[in-house]
């Protein structure tokens, strides 16, 4: 093989090489260091935070280039908890909801928008009671690392947030003053990537 031809030879392998580092890897939420939570303003004296236990969700990201793609996310809608048993009984119900009918909230996206190397936009579909809308989710990325016991296996850190309004998923409760209409979205959660 000649001087060039082995060059090549290498160029190619290096090139081959990364192109495999840069396929996206699965990441799976893991339930366990995971939170979405929300807040609601009540009657104008003070916001009433809730979150959910049910959850589970993945996607797909490469650390090195940045590329996120086919994230869903799905919620159980009755696992919802306000703290207070009567509250959460009407949160599920129709009038918020309507868990019975539409059992799970979910969160779909194709991609995201980094704006630094910590920071970005994931824009997708929200849905919530049978209705889909789209919806922005401000993220931060915490941390990308070994994970320092237990499994060991690299995790990834995330928080975001996002404000939607109720009324545009068809729940118009008391409003515009005993319910706001504006609902603020959190979310904290660990996912670890798959082999």
């Amino acid at each position: 093989m000649t001087r060039h031809a082995l060059i090549a030879a290498s160029l190619a392998l290096a090139a081959g090489t990364s192109a495999l580092r840069a396929e996206p890897a699965t990441w799976a939420i893991d339930r366990d260091h995971a939170v979405i939570a929300f807040t609601v303003m009540h009657a104008g004296y003070a916001k009433v935070l809730g979150r959910f236990s049910d959850l589970e969700g993945s996607f797909t990201y490469d650390p090195e280039t940045r590329e996120l793609g086919a994230v869903e996310v799905r919620i159980g809608a009755a696992s919802v908890d306000t703290d207070h048993e009567e509250r959460d009984v009407h949160v599920r119900s129709g009038d918020f909801l309507d868990a019975e009918a539409n059992p799970d909230i979910t969160f779909v996206a194709e991609g995201g928008t980094p704006a630094s190397d910590t920071t970005g936009t994931v824009t997708g579909d929200l849905t919530i009671r049978g209705v889909t809308q789209p919806v922005t989710l401000d993220v931060t990325l915490n941390q990308v690392a070994d994970y320092p016991c237990c499994h060991g296996k690299e995790t990834i850190g995330i928080s975001a947030t996002a404000s939607v309004l109720r009324s545009d998923f068809g729940s118009t409760y008391a409003l515009p003053v005993f319910v706001g209409d504006a609902v603020d979205i959190i979310i904290e959660f660990e996912a670890i990537r798959q082999e």
